[in-house]
Formats: C-alpha cells, structure tokens, sequence
C-alpha cells in the first residue's frame, strides 16, 4: 500500500474524539488500548472511514436512534466490536465500547450510551 503524504490528504470532515468522564477518564480510548494490536488496527481504520467520509452507512455504522450510532467491527475470530458515538457541530464523541455477544445491542450498553450522550448535550 503507497502512503499518502500529509499534505495530499483530504482533511477529516468530523474527526472523532473520545467521551471524557468528570474525573478525566476516557473509556473508550482505555478499551481500545487494552486490545490486541490487530484489533486496534482494525478498529482504527473503521473510524478513519467515519472521520474522512461522514456520514457513512452500512456495514460500517448503524444508526441506533435518538442520535446514537454504533461503529461496526469484525475481528479476528469472528468476533464483533462496537462502539457507541453520536455527532456534534465539530467532532464524533465515541461513548461506549464492547464486545457484542448476542445479535441484539445489550440494554445496559445502550443505556450507559444515552447518558453519556445527555452528558454531552447538557
């Protein structure tokens, strides 16, 4: 693959930032630490999609609604991370991130999403 130099890039139409609690913590940028190099990788490369050519649709987000939208990643293994962001005028606030278990978006997941996301809208 040939590198594109910095100056030929297309600037970042959102670019993505992480959700910070009020004692500083950023979860999500925790978890995405704490996962193995191929799977930052891959995850990574998943949010430079969104960041450089937002809005994006299938299979890479979903829409959850209420202003929620989940990142969509295959790993290795066949196994599934999501995270949870929602928009605002400059960036995509990632909120929430896990491995998905079941087909269905646990209810505490999108839960803890919302807060985070009412957090950001107060």
């Amino acid at each position: 693959m040939t590198k594109i130099p910095k100056s030929d890039r297309q600037p970042k139409k959102l670019p993505a930032s992480f959700y910070e609690t009020s004692a500083g913590a950023a979860p999500v940028r925790e978890w995405i630490k704490a996962l193995h190099h191929a799977d930052r990788k891959i995850i990574g490369e998943d949010i430079a999609t969104l960041e450089f050519a937002w809005p994006v649709g299938m299979p890479v987000c979903r829409p959850l609604g209420d202003g929620l939208f989940e990142v969509r990643s295959t790993l290795e293994g066949n196994r599934i991370a999501r995270i949870l962001f929602c928009t605002t005028k400059e960036s995509l606030v990632l909120l929430h991130a896990f491995m998905k278990k079941t087909q269905k978006t646990p209810a505490g997941d999108l839960a803890l999403a919302r807060k985070r996301k009412k957090d950001i809208d107060e």
